[in-house]
């Protein structure tokens, strides 16, 4: 495993990070646990979740998993670097939701944190992350709370999810007239071959901040991993959001000439899409969401793949990047 700093920190994480959102809905808790031993042996130590993971009825139930996994001992919770996220509630789908019980507010911040370390059965966060930004509260309570916390030895540091360029500036610039407080230290994106307008606004932004970057659906919802391929030889439907895009004959063109490459070239679509983002400045490590130890080691080899630069080319001709801003909109 190779391993590089998150953003600006003296934290050392590895180019891979294990995402966990599976982990509940459709890998259960003996498998997850056999997933994170095996990213742990290969020298993962970056593991993300967040407080809503389980979804549904079962919102939470991907926290609990790992903390089940870390009660096991054996130096678990020493080894990783523990990511969650604040902001969704944590009510069942479709009923009501408490005042003050999601969002950003110091309150819902202050009654999140201590639920997750609950159910992660630790005693500090690493990495807090905002999953979403919130239009009703200030940075300033935001960030009073944020000190509280981190007094208090409950988290380290702090991320954001999904946040706009702008949004990053604020917020770091909102920090920096505060004493002591360092403010966002990573941002998670989506951000993949096929959907670079992170590359307009956001990726700018966390680089002049000095925000490690953490692309999350690296495969596109699974239409960078070999899906037409699959469907020809396996006879493996698409399905969801890949199924979806590729009902566009122009999306499919598009993916098909990715596949063809690849295959020029004698490479495995999925590796070489996570090998893409180990290419881009800023990237600290794509989100891998595994539902087999099989998918695991598929991510796992791309950490070593070297990609030339006739490949690079010939992939920014099939997925050409937005361009710089403001050019990219502007004219």
């Amino acid at each position: 495993m190779r391993y590089t700093q998150l953003g600006r920190t003296g934290l050392k994480v590895s180019r891979l990070v294990l995402g966990t959102m599976n982990f509940g809905p459709q890998t259960d808790e003996a498998d997850s646990h056999t997933i994170m031993d095996a990213a742990l042996d290969a020298g993962i130590n970056f593991v993300d979740t967040a407080n809503v993971y389980g979804w549904g009825e079962n919102k939470g139930r991907t926290e609990s998993i790992i903390g089940n996994w870390f009660a096991k001992g054996g130096d678990r919770r020493d080894k990783v670097v523990l990511a969650t996220k604040v902001y969704g509630n944590m009510s069942p789908d479709n009923s009501t939701v408490w005042p003050n019980h999601d969002k950003l507010s110091a309150l819902n911040i202050r009654r999140a944190v201590d639920a997750s370390l609950k159910r992660l059965q630790t005693d500090h966060i690493d990495v807090y992350q905002f999953h979403h930004i919130d239009r009703d509260t200030p940075f300033e309570e935001i960030w009073q709370a944020v000190d509280v916390l981190i007094q208090q030895g409950k988290i380290l540091y702090v991320g954001s999810s999904n946040f706009p360029g702008y949004k990053i500036a604020q917020a770091n610039e909102i920090a920096a007239r505060r004493s002591g407080t360092i403010g966002l230290v990573s941002e998670q994106c989506l951000y993949n071959l096929a959907e670079r307008r992170a590359e307009m606004e956001v990726i700018p932004a966390a680089r002049d901040y000095g925000l490690g970057v953490i692309p999350w659906s690296p495969l596109h919802g699974g239409l960078l991993g070999g899906v037409i391929k699959k469907q020809v030889e396996g006879g493996r439907r698409a399905s969801g959001r890949s199924a979806d895009a590729l009902a566009d004959t122009a999306v499919r063109d598009r993916i098909q000439a990715y596949e063809d490459l690849l295959d020029k070239h004698g490479l495995e679509p999925g590796e070489v899409a996570l090998a893409w983002l180990l290419t881009r400045p800023g990237v600290t490590g794509p989100i891998v969401g595994p539902r087999t130890a099989e998918q695991l080691a598929s991510a796992l080899r791309a950490v070593e793949l070297e990609l030339s630069e006739e490949l690079l080319a010939g992939l920014d001709e099939i997925f050409p990047g937005p361009g710089p801003s403001p050019e990219a909109f502007a004219w």
